[in-house]
């Protein structure tokens, strides 16, 4: 059952986004109680009569509406006069999510079972979602760029939710279904607490708020107070991130939620100035040049085996030009036995320990690494 939306929060911070380009013009007007969000900037909901209205502002064009919601209640009649947006029956029942993270959450919260289907299996690294999978209870709806289009029409879910990308030019069939379609753009956020704020959306979609309001509470009270501790560091030294793919370099931007994070971690990010969320993707000599003398390289990977230096340098040879690689000073998370990508970005707290940890070890002592550990 629906309970109505009337927690106001107080706005300590706003996140700026940078124009990229493309989208359709914002135009829409609800009336009815703002929710504000403190740290989210791309969702916003309003508590209008008999309906919460939801919009998701296009990350890739700040003056443009990516998508609106318009969501009823599912025992209620559809009230009169409602605003431009694709109504959205809560709390959903038939679900399909397309990925690890929302599942992940979506799990926490209580709602699994309100899941029907799932896409992209193979990176659904969860246990219970394999052998339901196995058990016929969940329905594989094949790759996420490539849908069983035939096995939506057949279970009929109530809603899919997917991460949209920028110039991906729709969703082909799937969009002509009139089956709503949940735009999860929580990762383009600016701010880690932006992105796990989105818990309350979500908690709305499943008739979990409660349950979302309380975890994000504390979540924000240990992320603040473990903020304040890497604050008062006076060292702050200099990370880059992640590994050459195929001919290029996937990093976070500045402006991103892991860039955030390594700030406030009390880490120097050594593309700390390169504006925009979401990834920069570079050409190699490109992150040598700015980031050759990092003390710290933080890595992921997914494979059986711990990933080692010499591994490293035969994958590719200029890695032995990083002074973190030099200095042993490289951090790893192998996501093959970790759950980095379940937990982390719907829990930055986690996260920001770990960072603090190993950029300021003394600030934690006997403190353990969740995801990361130095690599031998």
């Amino acid at each position: 059952m629906y309970r109505p939306l009337n927690i106001i929060f107080v706005v300590v911070a706003f996140a700026i986004l940078a124009s990229c380009g493309g989208g359709n013009a914002v135009s829409v007007s609800a009336e009815g109680e703002e929710v504000e969000l403190v740290y989210a900037d791309l969702l916003s909901m309003r508590q209008c009569a008999g309906y919460v209205y939801a919009e998701v502002r296009n990350p890739w064009d700040s003056g443009a509406v990516l998508h609106s919601y318009v969501l009823v209640e599912r025992d209620r009649p559809l009230p009169a006069g409602l605003p431009k947006g694709d109504v959205v029956r809560i709390p959903l029942r038939r679900s399909v999510v397309y990925t690890l993270v929302h599942m992940g959450l979506i799990e926490e919260l209580g709602a699994y079972d309100q899941v029907a289907g799932v896409c992209d299996l193979r990176y659904m690294d969860i246990p219970r979602v394999q052998a339901d999978v196995r058990a016929g209870r969940l329905r594989d709806l094949g790759e996420g760029l490539n849908p069983n289009i035939e096995g939506f029409i057949d279970m009929e879910p109530d809603a899919v939710l997917l991460s949209p990308f920028q110039n991906d030019g729709g969703y082909g069939r799937l969009g002509k279904l009139g089956i709503p379609i949940v735009e999860c753009a929580d990762y383009m956020e600016t701010s880690a607490l932006g992105r796990a704020e989105w818990m309350k959306f979500y908690g709305l979609l499943y008739g979990k708020e409660t349950e979302a309001d309380s975890l994000f509470r504390g979540i924000v009270c240990r992320y603040e107070a473990l903020k304040q501790l890497a604050a008062g560091q006076k060292e702050r030294p200099t990370v880059v991130t992640d590994l050459k793919y195929g001919a290029m370099w996937y990093v976070p931007a500045g402006g991103s939620t892991t860039g955030g994070l390594l700030s406030d971690a009390g880490a120097d990010y050594v593309f700390k100035d390169w504006t925009g969320s979401g990834n920069l993707t570079l050409a190699p000599e490109t992150v040598f040049d700015q980031a050759a003398d990092a003390q710290f390289w933080l890595i992921r990977y997914n494979q059986r085996t711990s990933k080692t230096y010499d591994e490293l340098a035969q994958e590719y040879t200029n890695y032995r030009k990083m002074a973190a690689f030099r200095n042993r000073n490289i951090y790893a998370c192998n996501t093959e036995d970790i759950p980095f990508y379940k937990e982390a970005p719907f829990h930055p707290d986690l996260l920001l320990r770990d960072f603090i940890k190993i950029f300021h070890p003394e600030v934690l002592r006997g403190d353990s690494l969740r995801y990361y550990k130095k690599m031998e």
